[in-house]
């Protein structure tokens, strides 16, 4: 089949076909086929097949499979393609709900998410020049409707033979954009893009410290986190962690984002327990802060009796911040959260500067964006609380995140989670 960039201009191209036709069998199971192998990278991990030759053989191969459906298939099959993977790597968003009282809206968030994805999908389609679509996968990379940047293309790549380097993600599609459209005898031609965008340390790792660190894996349920009857059991046992790893004679101890359910400045009594406990061991504990008129999403750090906050710098939309005009964040966070305010951000990331070392400090949703990896950090630590997603995919496609800012910035993350993954990423 010739291909044309003239194609982008004809009239049928634009023409909108009728709905019926978006309703056919074909379609649907071409959408549904080419969704599968955009997200096929994110469940093999999650049951725990990781980064192994077998596995990065197979995610190379559905990569490219996801891909050529992405550059030859009409829009009917497109649209499908993006409300599947809509699905696929998002059902989870409104899980949350579940603590809000609002839980019978998660069909009506799943069906929103779903089309929002099948109608970007679906505008890659308006042209049917390779070359042209594949320009628009690029884009995409760098096109986060409120502010939320979960979707990245090339993270399809991440535990793949291929880079994922925006460089090598443009080889990549251009190699696959070529094939389809160079006469048979050409085709040969399209290798070399495709082997100049393998990345030959895709399998590598990055140095670690000596610093020896222990990283908590809790399992609080949501329902129980912020429920005043459970704070003195919890304080218990984020000290008795705090102990077991001083006795185990770790260096520092990392405990998820708000480990502590309340503003730890204002605690007084328990801010001189753990200054105390920090003279045999670097603490790093999430909590809120106060300062008398905002309220912040902080990570608290401790360091033989001296004390840094470290306050949230990019916050969650729609879970800490609603991305709308003030008026319309009012009056949701009058209906869904009570009247509560957004929480207040720091202007910039910060460095810690430890005794164990200098870090970057991130929460959660910050880790897996480009701004808190300004400067290329050496070192992060990230906390997160993943409870009001789970069961879910949710933690893998952040530890994937993570991994692919690791690679693409040469961080090292040691990230602790509260029912997520907690693991150290390099």
């Amino acid at each position: 089949m010739k291909f044309s960039f003239t194609d982008c201009f004809e009239k049928p191209r634009f023409g909108f076909r009728p709905l019926k036709d978006y309703f056919r069998l074909r379609p649907l199971l071409y959408g549904f086929t080419a969704a599968i192998a955009l997200s096929l990278f994110i469940y093999l991990d999650y049951v725990g097949l990781r980064q192994t030759l077998p596995v990065a053989f197979i995610t190379s191969l559905s990569a490219i499979a996801a891909f050529w459906l992405w550059l030859t298939l009409p829009r009917t099959a497109l649209f499908w393609s993006g409300f599947f993977t809509g699905i696929f790597w998002f059902y989870w968003i409104g899980l949350s709900f579940r603590y809000y009282g609002v839980f019978y809206l998660y069909p009506l968030m799943l069906l929103f998410v779903a089309l929002a994805y099948g109608f970007f999908f679906w505008i890659t389609g308006l042209c049917k020049t390779p070359l042209v679509r594949a320009l628009m996968i690029l884009g995409f990379s760098y096109f986060h409707p409120m502010s939320f940047n979960w979707f990245i293309p090339e993270l399809t790549l991440v535990n793949s033979f291929f880079g994922i380097f925006k460089w090598q993600f443009a080889l990549f599609l251009s190699g696959i954009a070529l094939f389809v459209m160079l006469p048979k005898k050409y085709k040969i031609i399209t290798l070399l893009p495709l082997l100049l965008s393998i990345d030959p340390h895709y399998d590598s790792r990055l140095p670690l410290p000596n610093t020896k660190v222990m990283l908590v894996d809790s399992h609080v349920d949501q329902s129980k986190k912020w429920n005043p009857d459970y704070l003195p059991e919890t304080i218990e046992n984020n000290l008795a962690a705090i102990l077991d790893a001083t006795n185990e004679g770790y260096d520092m101890v990392v405990l998820n984002e708000s480990v502590f359910p309340l503003f730890l400045n204002t605690d007084i009594e328990l801010t001189k327990q753990l200054q105390k406990l920090s003279n045999d061991i670097v603490i790093v504990a999430g909590a809120l802060y106060s300062d008398g008129k905002n309220a912040y999403n902080s990570t608290y750090y401790f360091d033989h009796g001296k004390l840094y906050i470290a306050n949230k710098v990019i916050l969650v939309p729609f879970g800490e911040k609603i991305p709308l005009p003030r008026f319309m964040a009012r009056y949701i966070n009058k209906i869904f959260y009570n009247g509560a305010e957004d929480y207040v951000t720091a202007k910039q990331p910060v460095d810690l500067h430890l005794s164990t070392g200098t870090f970057r400090n991130a929460i959660c949703f910050e880790a897996t964006r480009d701004e808190l990896f300004a400067g290329s950090p050496k070192y992060m630590i990230a906390t997160s609380n993943n409870a009001w997603f789970t069961p879910s995919i949710e933690p893998t496609l952040q530890k994937l995140l993570m991994r692919y800012f690791s690679r693409k910035y040469g961080t090292v993350i040691y990230h602790s989670a509260n029912h997520g993954i907690s693991t150290i990423i390099h």
